[in-house]
């Protein structure tokens, strides 16, 4: 009997890692076995979820397509422990929290993001999965941040042929055609190709999020024993930030005019942009030695390019009146920017050894040696011009030219290295008990405007231990270290200093059953060097580093299949997060998160299916203090509603509506006592068309 459930147990894999599924009628029925959910993000090594001593989230391109995700930032919408979009719908860069700190952005393992809008947003219909590790990771991944970090898992091509291609239209006039198409080239050669083509606007006037997107690569297997795949991408964006960036009063705080409008954008139509070029070429080899022996390469270059122009106004020098009249009408708009390009080469070796040293003693030992070497090069350049934010006349605001507000010059020109060594033993007692044992030394320079401006280097450790003291139930504890050079420099051009921090976590996995996992898990983290805003200037991209800083909390994350094969997930999460001395929260991190989300299909009957999904998410408020608000600026709490329904019909095709903040609910995102605010994204309506092959 054909069973109605695409993605059963799908919920499974958002509450733990990657899982592999029994073969189904066709490619929208999945069903996933508990199990065998397997991490490959925690360890780097293929490892059963319930063996390793740490949360790790794995969002598949199932679920975060179901949930309407059109960003990286969204496919982490329902994931404990996460604020997503933690400044709204950013067109520039994918943004949020873990655990209260920005994570690093990986591509299959390796990082891809340095300094700060110098290179485009990554497109999620390119993943097969995103990946995220709570906690340090920088005993096996090197550069990584306390809070954890996200890794996207790139689709990779495979020798049973099959794909898709897909028409979408939606809110904001979005216009997309996509394609997924894989299979065998020869007996040892199979290929895939992603391609995106996208014109859309966006919840900004002005502001468009155009994109073209082709990703080819290629598998060559000889045999069992050796797998190489090479993977390209080349990216072109055409768009703008919709980060207005408007002032609290007007927003948040009353003004006699009004409430400023969601969509004003403040810029020069045709002049502020966020454009990007981005190349990628990345090769991948596994190679089994012998049945105990595996060796892991990985290695890939980055070339971006970025336009950034904008306008934002200077609420900054008096965030409670930042207006020039007496009406507050008149307010000073700042345009600045210029071309930005990254340059990025890393490689990730290592190399497997399986042995026992005892009958009911198994061990995963890992030894790899990393390398990355990374550029950011940017100029920039500053005006000053005055508008009616109330009444803009966009025609009397300054081109410029076509070219950067002048006087111009180099702004930034880092470059930086990182040479990294690690070891790691995974041991596995009578089948019950593993412990997880990890050190890591690595040596960072790094340059600005070509004089050196720090050496520096760490010893980092992990060790974790989890337990399967009854049937389902694993209790487990570790202790994380964590080392992040930065890419970039503060606000007085002085480039940043490495971060560094350690956590202390405990848990229990719960897993009565092939359907449910519940993972319950209290952390500790402590950290030093944290870019924050700096408040002194009134550029509002510009940062200091911060002291010790702390981060405290705990999660609740479950998923299950509810009596009539209604798939449940769900999470909550508590974080206290503070910089040391000043007791008062972090900005915009808020304390409380909590999420849902339910699916469920029916059999119309012959080769016609529907699913119906729907969730909740909420935010809870969040503060942010400065000399204005020296007892905080609060951002409300909200809470937003998702629905999705997709009918397939004769095995291949399907149409699938989206509807994100379904209820319509107006809201900030943030508002920082700096003087700026944040909208919140507003609801966005598609449709997808798509037939499968």
């Amino acid at each position: 009997m054909k069973l109605s459930r695409p993605l059963l147990l799908a919920c499974t894999c958002l509450g733990t890692t990657p899982a592999f599924a029994e073969e189904a009628p066709d490619d929208r029925q999945i069903i996933v076995q508990g199990e065998v959910l397997r991490s490959a993000s925690a360890t780097q090594t293929d490892t059963p979820a319930i063996e390793v001593p740490q949360p790790v989230t794995v969002v598949t391109d199932e679920i975060f397509q179901a949930q309407g995700a059109i960003s990286v930032s969204d496919t982490l919408n329902y994931v404990a422990g996460v604020t997503a979009n933690s400044y709204g719908p950013d067109s520039r860069v994918d943004g949020g929290f873990v655990r209260g700190v920005t994570p690093l952005q990986f591509r299959d393992g390796m990082r891809d993001i340095f300094g700060y809008y110098a290179s485009i947003r990554a497109d999620p219909y390119n993943f097969s999965q995103v990946e995220v590790v709570r906690g340090p990771a920088s005993v096996l991944f090197g550069a990584g941040s306390l809070g954890g970090i996200v890794n996207l898992a790139s689709k990779l091509p495979e020798f049973t042929p099959g794909g898709e291609v897909a028409i979408r239209y939606g809110s904001h006039d979005r216009k997309e055609a996509l394609a997924d198409i894989t299979g065998p080239i020869g007996d040892t050669i199979a290929g895939r190709v992603v391609a995106r083509v996208r014109d859309s606007g966006t919840q900004t006037d002005y502001v468009p999020d155009d994109r073209v997107m082709i990703a080819p690569s290629i598998t060559w297997a000889p045999s069992m024993d050796t797998r190489l795949t090479l993977l390209g991408l080349y990216q072109e964006d055409d768009g703008g930030s919709t980060s207005q960036f408007l002032p609290l009063v007007g927003t948040i705080l009353d003004n006699p005019n009004g409430t400023l409008p969601n969509d004003l954008f403040v810029g020069k139509p045709g002049w502020d942009r966020y454009d990007g070029r981005l190349l990628q070429g990345t090769a991948l080899l596994e190679q089994r030695v012998t049945d105990n022996v595996r060796l892991n390469l990985k290695a890939r270059y980055i070339d971006s390019d970025v336009t950034y122009f904008t306008h934002y106004p200077n609420s900054y020098s008096n965030p409670t009146n930042p207006y020039l009249d007496a009406d507050q009408r008149l307010i000073t708009l700042i345009a600045s920017g210029g071309p930005a390009r990254m340059e990025v080469f890393t490689t990730d070796n290592n190399v497997q050894f399986d042995f026992n040293t005892g009958a009911n003693v198994e061990h995963v030992l890992l030894a790899g040696v990393d390398y990355s070497w990374n550029r950011v090069r940017k100029e920039a350049g500053y005006a000053y011009e005055t508008i009616d934010i109330y009444d803009i006349d966009y025609g009397s605001l300054s081109d410029f030219g076509g070219g950067p507000p002048q006087p111009s010059g180099p702004s930034e020109d880092t470059e930086q290295e990182q040479l990294g060594l690690y070891l790691q033993d995974q041991i596995r007692f009578f089948d019950r008990v593993s412990l997880v044992l990890g050190i890591r030394h690595d040596d960072v320079s790094s340059d600005s405007f070509g004089t050196q401006a720090f050496v520096s280097s760490a010893t980092t450790y992990r060790a974790g231990i989890i337990a399967e003291i009854v049937n389902g139930v694993s209790p487990f504890f570790s202790y994380t270290e964590s080392f992040e050079p930065i890419s970039g420099a503060t606000s007085d051009g002085s480039p940043f200093t490495p971060k560094s921090g350690r956590q202390f976590e405990a848990g229990v996995k719960i897993h009565p059953n092939e359907a449910t996992l519940l993972t319950l898990t209290w952390y500790d983290i402590k950290e030093n060097g944290r870019p924050i805003p700096d408040n002194s200037t009134p550029d509002p991209d510009d940062r200091i580093q911060a002291g010790e800083s702390f981060s405290r909390g705990f999660e609740v994350e479950g998923s299950t299949v509810l009596p009539g094969e209604i798939q449940l997930l769900a999470n909550f999460s508590y974080n206290k997060a503070e910089i040391e001395g000043t007791g008062q929260q972090i900005d915009n991190v808020p304390k409380y998160n909590a999420s849902a989300w339910a699916m469920k299909g029916f059999d119309l009957g012959g080769d016609t299916f529907l699913r119906l999904g729907g969730g909740v998410r909420y935010v809870g408020k969040n503060r942010s203090y400065g000399p204005a608000f020296p007892n905080g600026l609060v951002t409300p709490s909200f809470t937003l509603v998702d629905a999705m329904a997709e009918v397939t019909w004769d095995e291949s095709w399907s149409l699938q509506i989206n509807a994100t903040n379904l209820l319509g609910k107006d809201y900030y995102a943030a508002c920082l006592a700096r003087g700026d605010c944040f909208m919140g994204a507003e609801r966005n309506v598609f449709g997808t068309l798509s037939y499968r092959f």
